[in-house]
Protein backbone atom coordinates (compact mmCIF):
# COMPACT_ATOMS: atom_id res chain seq x y z
CA UNK A 1 0.00 0.00 0.00
CA UNK A 2 1.41 3.09 -1.17
CA UNK A 3 -1.00 5.72 -0.17
CA UNK A 4 0.71 7.49 2.43
CA UNK A 5 3.23 8.67 -0.06
CA UNK A 6 0.78 11.13 -2.26
CA UNK A 7 -1.65 12.65 1.43
CA UNK A 8 -0.94 16.27 3.06
CA UNK A 9 1.70 16.98 5.25
CA UNK A 10 -1.01 16.88 8.13
CA UNK A 11 -2.47 13.73 7.57
CA UNK A 12 -2.25 11.58 10.97
CA UNK A 13 -2.58 7.72 11.69
CA UNK A 14 -4.34 6.29 15.09
CA UNK A 15 -2.77 3.08 15.15
CA UNK A 16 -4.75 0.14 16.81
CA UNK A 17 -3.81 -3.24 17.12
CA UNK A 18 -6.62 -5.23 18.74
CA UNK A 19 -7.56 -8.40 20.78
CA UNK A 20 -10.86 -8.89 22.95
CA UNK A 21 -10.75 -5.52 23.71
CA UNK A 22 -14.98 -5.04 23.66
CA UNK A 23 -14.65 -4.21 27.29
CA UNK A 24 -12.90 -1.17 26.67
CA UNK A 25 -13.73 0.03 23.20
CA UNK A 26 -16.05 2.72 23.67
CA UNK A 27 -14.08 4.53 25.76
CA UNK A 28 -11.41 4.14 23.66
CA UNK A 29 -13.09 5.58 20.86
CA UNK A 30 -15.11 7.99 21.87
CA UNK A 31 -11.77 9.53 23.47
CA UNK A 32 -10.77 9.70 19.53
CA UNK A 33 -13.63 11.64 18.48
CA UNK A 34 -12.79 13.77 21.11
CA UNK A 35 -9.33 14.70 19.94
CA UNK A 36 -9.48 18.70 18.92
CA UNK A 37 -6.68 18.17 16.70
CA UNK A 38 -8.80 19.67 12.81
CA UNK A 39 -5.88 18.20 10.07
CA UNK A 40 -6.96 14.83 8.72
CA UNK A 41 -6.78 11.78 10.73
CA UNK A 42 -8.25 8.12 10.19
CA UNK A 43 -8.23 5.42 12.26
CA UNK A 44 -6.93 1.81 11.47
CA UNK A 45 -7.46 -0.84 13.17
CA UNK A 46 -6.15 -4.72 12.80
CA UNK A 47 -8.32 -7.65 15.06
CA UNK A 48 -5.68 -9.90 15.58
CA UNK A 49 -8.04 -12.76 15.73
CA UNK A 50 -10.20 -11.59 18.92
CA UNK A 51 -12.67 -14.16 20.12
CA UNK A 52 -15.16 -11.67 22.01
CA UNK A 53 -17.03 -9.03 19.59
CA UNK A 54 -13.86 -6.34 19.53
CA UNK A 55 -14.74 -5.98 15.73
CA UNK A 56 -18.55 -5.59 15.67
CA UNK A 57 -17.50 -2.76 18.30
CA UNK A 58 -15.31 -0.81 16.12
CA UNK A 59 -17.47 -1.35 13.08
CA UNK A 60 -20.51 -0.13 15.36
CA UNK A 61 -18.38 3.23 15.87
CA UNK A 62 -17.56 3.56 11.84
CA UNK A 63 -20.10 5.70 11.34
CA UNK A 64 -19.70 8.32 14.27
CA UNK A 65 -15.98 8.60 13.79
CA UNK A 66 -16.32 9.24 9.61
CA UNK A 67 -19.13 12.08 10.76
CA UNK A 68 -16.14 14.03 13.09
CA UNK A 69 -13.95 13.57 9.51
CA UNK A 70 -12.03 10.39 10.78
CA UNK A 71 -11.73 7.97 8.14
CA UNK A 72 -11.56 4.25 9.45
CA UNK A 73 -9.91 1.31 8.10
CA UNK A 74 -10.60 -2.09 9.58
CA UNK A 75 -9.48 -5.56 9.19
CA UNK A 76 -8.32 -8.54 10.85
CA UNK A 77 -7.61 -12.51 10.61
CA UNK A 78 -9.67 -14.98 12.10
CA UNK A 79 -6.89 -17.70 12.56
CA UNK A 80 -7.34 -20.16 15.31
CA UNK A 81 -4.79 -17.93 17.72
CA UNK A 82 -3.69 -14.11 17.73
CA UNK A 83 -0.28 -13.39 15.85
CA UNK A 84 1.32 -10.80 18.27
CA UNK A 85 1.13 -7.51 18.63
CA UNK A 86 3.76 -6.73 16.54
CA UNK A 87 2.09 -8.61 13.60
CA UNK A 88 -0.87 -6.61 14.40
CA UNK A 89 0.64 -3.05 14.22
CA UNK A 90 2.72 -3.76 11.34
CA UNK A 91 -0.77 -4.62 9.81
CA UNK A 92 -2.09 -1.72 11.14
CA UNK A 93 0.15 0.64 9.65
CA UNK A 94 0.66 -1.15 5.91
CA UNK A 95 -3.57 -0.31 5.62
CA UNK A 96 -3.22 3.17 7.06
CA UNK A 97 -2.24 6.15 5.00
CA UNK A 98 -0.74 8.69 7.01
CA UNK A 99 2.00 10.49 7.17
CA UNK A 100 2.33 10.54 11.02
CA UNK A 101 1.20 7.60 13.58
CA UNK A 102 0.03 7.62 16.95
CA UNK A 103 -0.37 4.37 18.54
CA UNK A 104 -2.93 3.94 20.71
CA UNK A 105 -3.85 0.69 22.73
CA UNK A 106 -7.42 -0.55 22.40
CA UNK A 107 -7.89 -0.63 26.06
CA UNK A 108 -6.02 2.88 26.85
CA UNK A 109 -7.78 6.36 26.06
CA UNK A 110 -5.96 9.51 24.77
CA UNK A 111 -7.15 13.02 26.39
CA UNK A 112 -8.41 15.88 24.24
CA UNK A 113 -4.65 17.37 23.19
CA UNK A 114 -2.77 14.02 22.43
CA UNK A 115 -2.66 14.47 18.80
CA UNK A 116 -2.57 18.14 18.59
CA UNK A 117 0.04 18.67 20.96
CA UNK A 118 2.26 15.49 19.57
CA UNK A 119 1.90 16.54 15.80
CA UNK A 120 3.65 19.86 17.00
CA UNK A 121 6.47 19.00 18.95
CA UNK A 122 7.58 15.50 16.35
CA UNK A 123 10.53 15.58 15.41
CA UNK A 124 11.31 13.47 11.61
CA UNK A 125 13.84 11.08 13.51
CA UNK A 126 12.27 10.55 16.60
CA UNK A 127 9.79 9.04 19.15
CA UNK A 128 7.71 11.44 21.51
CA UNK A 129 5.36 10.40 24.55
CA UNK A 130 3.89 12.14 27.25
CA UNK A 131 2.96 11.73 31.20
CA UNK A 132 0.11 9.40 32.04
CA UNK A 133 -2.52 8.37 34.69
CA UNK A 134 -2.71 5.33 35.21
CA UNK A 135 -6.13 3.08 35.52
CA UNK A 136 -7.20 1.79 37.80
CA UNK A 137 -5.30 4.06 40.35
CA UNK A 138 -2.63 3.47 42.28
CA UNK A 139 -1.24 0.21 40.09
CA UNK A 140 1.96 -0.18 39.10
CA UNK A 141 2.96 3.46 41.15
CA UNK A 142 6.56 3.36 41.25
CA UNK A 143 6.47 2.44 37.71
CA UNK A 144 4.30 5.26 37.16
CA UNK A 145 6.21 7.79 38.58
CA UNK A 146 9.42 6.98 37.29
CA UNK A 147 7.24 7.27 33.93
CA UNK A 148 6.52 10.87 34.71
CA UNK A 149 9.35 12.42 36.76
CA UNK A 150 12.32 11.19 34.88
CA UNK A 151 14.46 14.31 33.26
CA UNK A 152 14.91 14.74 29.22
CA UNK A 153 18.32 13.64 29.63
CA UNK A 154 17.07 10.59 31.67
CA UNK A 155 15.15 9.83 28.80
CA UNK A 156 18.85 8.78 27.03
CA UNK A 157 20.81 7.65 30.13
CA UNK A 158 17.74 5.12 31.56
CA UNK A 159 17.02 2.79 29.11
CA UNK A 160 19.15 -0.22 30.63
CA UNK A 161 16.52 -0.30 33.43
CA UNK A 162 13.91 -2.91 34.42
CA UNK A 163 11.37 -0.45 33.50
CA UNK A 164 12.12 -0.50 29.61
CA UNK A 165 11.59 2.07 27.20
CA UNK A 166 11.42 5.52 28.84
CA UNK A 167 8.44 6.77 27.07
CA UNK A 168 5.65 4.42 26.94
CA UNK A 169 4.48 2.64 23.95
CA UNK A 170 0.59 3.32 24.18
CA UNK A 171 2.07 6.88 24.00
CA UNK A 172 4.42 6.89 21.27
CA UNK A 173 4.32 9.34 18.11
CA UNK A 174 6.43 9.39 15.64
CA UNK A 175 6.67 9.89 11.42
CA UNK A 176 6.45 7.09 9.24
CA UNK A 177 9.22 7.75 7.70
CA UNK A 178 10.83 6.88 10.76
CA UNK A 179 9.16 3.56 11.63
CA UNK A 180 9.81 2.52 7.98
CA UNK A 181 13.72 3.30 8.85
CA UNK A 182 13.65 1.79 12.00
CA UNK A 183 11.17 -1.29 11.96
CA UNK A 184 9.11 -2.89 11.42
CA UNK A 185 8.14 -4.19 14.82
CA UNK A 186 9.00 -8.14 15.41
CA UNK A 187 6.54 -10.49 14.68
CA UNK A 188 7.82 -13.24 17.19
CA UNK A 189 4.26 -13.00 19.16
CA UNK A 190 3.60 -14.70 22.24
CA UNK A 191 6.63 -13.67 24.59
CA UNK A 192 8.30 -11.14 22.90
CA UNK A 193 9.09 -7.10 23.99
CA UNK A 194 8.17 -6.08 20.25
CA UNK A 195 8.26 -2.14 21.65
CA UNK A 196 11.56 -2.68 23.64
CA UNK A 197 13.40 -3.98 20.31
CA UNK A 198 11.93 -1.18 18.45
CA UNK A 199 12.50 1.18 20.94
CA UNK A 200 16.42 -0.24 21.00
CA UNK A 201 16.81 0.26 17.30
CA UNK A 202 15.33 3.45 17.35
CA UNK A 203 18.27 4.77 19.52
CA UNK A 204 21.07 2.24 17.61
CA UNK A 205 19.56 4.41 14.68
CA UNK A 206 20.59 7.77 16.67
CA UNK A 207 16.98 8.43 17.19
CA UNK A 208 15.77 10.68 19.50
CA UNK A 209 13.49 10.68 22.97
CA UNK A 210 10.92 13.36 23.78
CA UNK A 211 8.12 13.68 26.56
CA UNK A 212 5.65 15.82 26.56
CA UNK A 213 5.31 17.42 29.95
CA UNK A 214 1.43 17.03 29.58
CA UNK A 215 -1.10 14.08 30.91
CA UNK A 216 -2.25 13.82 27.62
CA UNK A 217 -3.47 8.78 28.45
CA UNK A 218 -5.10 6.84 30.66
CA UNK A 219 -2.42 4.16 30.62
CA UNK A 220 -5.05 0.68 31.71
CA UNK A 221 -3.35 -1.71 33.59
CA UNK A 222 -5.03 -5.19 32.92
CA UNK A 223 -3.91 -8.75 33.68
CA UNK A 224 -4.43 -10.10 30.50
CA UNK A 225 -2.20 -7.31 29.20
CA UNK A 226 0.21 -8.77 26.23
CA UNK A 227 3.54 -7.37 28.26
CA UNK A 228 2.87 -10.04 31.09
CA UNK A 229 3.71 -12.91 28.35
CA UNK A 230 7.04 -11.63 28.32
CA UNK A 231 9.71 -13.06 31.04
CA UNK A 232 12.03 -11.06 33.65
CA UNK A 233 14.82 -13.36 31.85
CA UNK A 234 14.33 -12.25 28.35
CA UNK A 235 14.21 -8.59 29.22
CA UNK A 236 17.09 -9.04 31.20
CA UNK A 237 19.20 -10.28 28.33
CA UNK A 238 18.12 -7.86 26.11
CA UNK A 239 19.09 -4.97 28.75
CA UNK A 240 22.52 -6.83 29.31
CA UNK A 241 23.45 -6.62 25.42
CA UNK A 242 22.34 -3.50 25.32
CA UNK A 243 24.09 -2.07 27.45
CA UNK A 244 27.19 -3.94 26.46
CA UNK A 245 26.80 -2.58 22.98
CA UNK A 246 26.17 0.96 23.78
CA UNK A 247 27.84 1.91 27.46
CA UNK A 248 30.54 -0.79 28.26
CA UNK A 249 31.98 -1.14 25.28
CA UNK A 250 33.64 2.77 25.65
CA UNK A 251 34.89 1.83 29.12
CA UNK A 252 38.28 0.32 29.62
CA UNK A 253 37.12 -0.33 33.20
CA UNK A 254 34.02 -0.31 35.40
CA UNK A 255 33.10 -1.10 39.34
CA UNK A 256 29.51 -2.54 39.62
CA UNK A 257 27.83 -0.56 42.54
CA UNK A 258 26.05 -3.40 44.43
CA UNK A 259 27.70 -6.54 45.63
CA UNK A 260 24.59 -8.48 46.02
CA UNK A 261 22.39 -10.63 44.38
CA UNK A 262 21.54 -8.00 41.10
CA UNK A 263 25.19 -6.94 41.17
CA UNK A 264 26.61 -10.27 40.83
CA UNK A 265 23.91 -11.88 38.31
CA UNK A 266 25.15 -8.99 36.25
CA UNK A 267 28.58 -9.52 36.40
CA UNK A 268 28.13 -13.71 35.33
CA UNK A 269 25.82 -12.55 32.48
CA UNK A 270 28.61 -10.35 30.77
CA UNK A 271 30.71 -11.27 28.08
CA UNK A 272 34.01 -12.88 29.15
CA UNK A 273 35.85 -9.55 28.07
CA UNK A 274 33.40 -7.33 29.86
CA UNK A 275 34.30 -9.33 33.31
CA UNK A 276 37.73 -8.49 32.77
CA UNK A 277 36.90 -5.09 32.78
CA UNK A 278 35.11 -5.34 36.41
CA UNK A 279 37.64 -3.43 38.25
CA UNK A 280 35.51 -3.87 41.45
CA UNK A 281 32.28 -4.54 43.21
CA UNK A 282 31.06 -1.35 45.48
CA UNK A 283 28.43 -1.35 48.65
CA UNK A 284 27.36 0.11 51.54
CA UNK A 285 26.48 -3.63 53.26
CA UNK A 286 29.66 -3.65 55.84
CA UNK A 287 29.16 -7.38 55.55
CA UNK A 288 29.53 -7.49 52.02
CA UNK A 289 32.23 -5.16 52.35
CA UNK A 290 34.25 -7.05 54.69
CA UNK A 291 34.35 -10.62 52.82
CA UNK A 292 36.59 -8.50 50.60
CA UNK A 293 36.13 -9.94 47.18
CA UNK A 294 33.42 -11.93 44.99
CA UNK A 295 34.74 -15.10 44.28
CA UNK A 296 33.44 -16.31 40.39
CA UNK A 297 32.81 -19.87 41.23
CA UNK A 298 31.30 -20.68 38.11
CA UNK A 299 34.44 -19.77 35.98
CA UNK A 300 36.15 -22.17 34.06
CA UNK A 301 39.91 -20.17 34.76
CA UNK A 302 41.82 -21.42 37.57
CA UNK A 303 42.72 -20.10 40.06
CA UNK A 304 38.98 -18.92 39.61
CA UNK A 305 38.96 -14.73 39.42
CA UNK A 306 37.97 -12.52 42.73
CA UNK A 307 36.68 -9.24 42.33
CA UNK A 308 36.95 -6.84 44.88
CA UNK A 309 34.19 -5.54 47.24
CA UNK A 310 34.92 -2.19 48.25
CA UNK A 311 32.77 0.76 50.33
CA UNK A 312 31.17 2.76 47.38
CA UNK A 313 33.48 5.87 48.82
CA UNK A 314 36.79 3.79 47.90
CA UNK A 315 35.47 2.78 44.72
CA UNK A 316 36.05 4.74 41.40
CA UNK A 317 33.57 5.42 38.35
CA UNK A 318 32.68 4.91 35.85
CA UNK A 319 29.79 2.78 37.73
CA UNK A 320 27.36 0.79 36.73
CA UNK A 321 24.34 1.23 39.23
CA UNK A 322 22.79 -2.09 39.94
CA UNK A 323 20.48 -0.52 43.11
CA UNK A 324 16.28 -0.38 42.29
CA UNK A 325 16.04 3.64 42.08
CA UNK A 326 13.50 4.82 44.60
CA UNK A 327 13.24 2.20 46.86
CA UNK A 328 16.17 3.21 49.90
CA UNK A 329 14.20 6.35 50.56
CA UNK A 330 17.10 8.36 49.03
CA UNK A 331 19.95 7.02 50.36
CA UNK A 332 21.38 6.03 47.10
CA UNK A 333 20.72 8.91 45.61
CA UNK A 334 22.50 10.93 48.08
CA UNK A 335 25.46 8.81 47.99
CA UNK A 336 26.16 9.10 43.81
CA UNK A 337 25.07 12.89 44.69
CA UNK A 338 28.15 13.26 47.70
CA UNK A 339 30.25 11.95 44.75
CA UNK A 340 29.51 14.72 42.42
CA UNK A 341 29.05 12.42 39.47
CA UNK A 342 27.34 13.16 36.13
CA UNK A 343 24.59 10.54 35.05
CA UNK A 344 25.13 9.30 31.45
CA UNK A 345 29.07 9.99 31.92
CA UNK A 346 30.06 8.43 35.58
CA UNK A 347 27.48 5.95 35.91
CA UNK A 348 24.39 4.82 34.32
CA UNK A 349 21.09 3.07 35.84
CA UNK A 350 20.54 -0.86 35.05
CA UNK A 351 18.34 -1.75 38.12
Amino acid sequence: MICWLTVTRSAQSIITPMYNASGWLDECLQAVIQQDFTGTMELSVFDDASTDDSRKVVEGWKKRLQARGISVVISGHNSPRPRGVGYAKNKAITQSCGQYLCFQDAVSVSLCGFVCVCVGLCQPKQLIGCKVRRAPEGSTERYTRWINTITQSQLITQVYTSHGPTVVMPTWFCSRNWYLKVGPFDEGGKGVPEDLLFFYQSLRQRGGVARVDQCLLVYRYHEKAATHSVTEETIWKLRVDFLQEQVLSRWESFTIWNAGKQGRKLFRSLSPTNQERVKAFCDVDDNKIKKGFYTYEESKQRPKPKIPVLHYKDASAPFVICVKLDMTGGVLEENLNSLLLEEGTDFYHFN
